[in-house]
């Protein structure tokens, strides 16, 4: 059952207060002269040295690194939504999506280093970012009041993070119910929005990677639900996942009816047959789970973490002490070792030579 979320719209919205004051509206363009001027090449794009740690490309023994996948297109029309202290700006389109046929807000924001003329032919991590709540008609992670972005650069230049281009689509096409982040018989395909629209909207719009090395989902609630239950449904397109405070199981009202469809969108069934398969380099999950002591929930995720982590599905378990049930209190357990994790695992950005 989908527990109360006071200080999580509280925080949504504080950071829609924030944006009021902020908020210019004015174009925005992630482009910048030297990404344009990067040449594709005649390795395809590939920024061709293997990587090791957060910020420390080039270590021997690793993987090839993955190419690097140049802005497809169509271009979107982005207008600005707020900015950064460090400068950077939070940018806004309506994306219609073509596979789901739901049309909604996504927010962006690219990291300082994605326009710096070293990594100009390198491709990005992407991390989803995901609100609790309905998540409608704004996902609170696109304001500045909770030091998401602001934090990301921050730590990458710390070295305890990648620097990913963040995505905070909207989590749910109404307030009036929650859609699972799944295709239910009949309802908006939320499932095939988040996990086939969205990523497909930023390989058109950002230089990333042609791997599934490069994306990560993150959610306080119910919108890490979502991107739990992405992850281990997808593993061949996404790696890993900060999940904050989550429900391990899919409660949406709008399943009556559908018990099959909604078997196939439960993350316990998911995790229970992903873990009884071999580990292998392509098919391993980062679950990176967070919880507060001052919230429920503990037991069940010690629960999943002790009965499907094993196999492909590696695990680790953030609990925050004296955090409550909130998005400020899973931004401080991403710097205490959640986001350092997961990106340890994940692709980095390759300078050129």
């Amino acid at each position: 059952m989908k527990r109360p979320l006071t200080t999580l719209v509280t925080a949504a919205v504080l950071g829609s207060l924030a944006l009021a004051s902020g908020c210019s509206g004015e174009p925005v363009s992630f482009d910048t002269p030297s990404a344009s001027a990067a040449p594709a090449g005649g390795d395809g794009g590939r920024a061709g040295r293997p990587s090791a740690k957060p910020g420390e490309p080039g270590k021997p023994g690793r993987p090839p690194v993955p190419a690097t996948l140049m802005p497809t297109g169509p271009k979107a029309e982005f207008t600005t939504e707020n900015t950064v202290d460090d400068g950077t700006k939070i940018g806004v389109t309506t994306l219609e999506g073509r596979k789901s046929g739901f049309s909604g807000k996504v927010w962006v924001w690219a990291p300082p280093q994605y326009f710096e003329a070293e990594y100009a032919a390198s491709g990005f991590p992407v991390l989803i970012a995901l609100p609790g709540g309905n998540g409608y008609p704004k996902n609170y992670w696109m304001g500045t009041d909770l030091k998401l972005q602001s934090s990301i650069s921050k730590w990458s230049r710390e070295g305890k993070s990648l620097p990913f281009i963040v995505v905070m689509p909207v989590l749910n096409p109404d307030d009036k119910h929650y859609y699972d982040g799944s295709d239910i018989p009949g309802h908006p395909k939320m499932g095939t929005w988040m996990t086939e629209d969205v990523p497909d909207f930023v390989r058109a719009n950002f230089r990333t990677f042609d791997s599934r090395d490069g994306w990560a989902f993150m959610g306080s609630s119910s919108g890490a639900f979502v991107g739990l239950k992405s992850v281990l449904k997808h593993p061949e397109k996404f790696k890993a996942v900060i999940a904050s405070g989550p429900d391990t199981v899919p409660d949406s009202p709008l399943w009556a009816g559908h018990e099959a469809e909604k078997a196939a969108n439960d993350p316990e069934k998911l995790a229970k047959a992903l873990s009884a398969q071999p580990s292998s380099p392509g098919k391993d999950v980062y679950l990176a789970f967070q919880i507060g002591t001052r919230e429920s929930g503990l037991t069940n995720l010690r629960s999943f973490i002790r009965d499907y982590g094993k196999g492909p599905v590696k695990t680790r378990l953030e609990v925050i002490q004296d955090g409550g049930h909130n998005a400020r209190t899973y931004v401080k357990g991403m710097g205490d070792g959640s986001i350092q994790w997961i990106s340890e695992h994940m692709q980095a950005p390759v300078p050129s030579s």
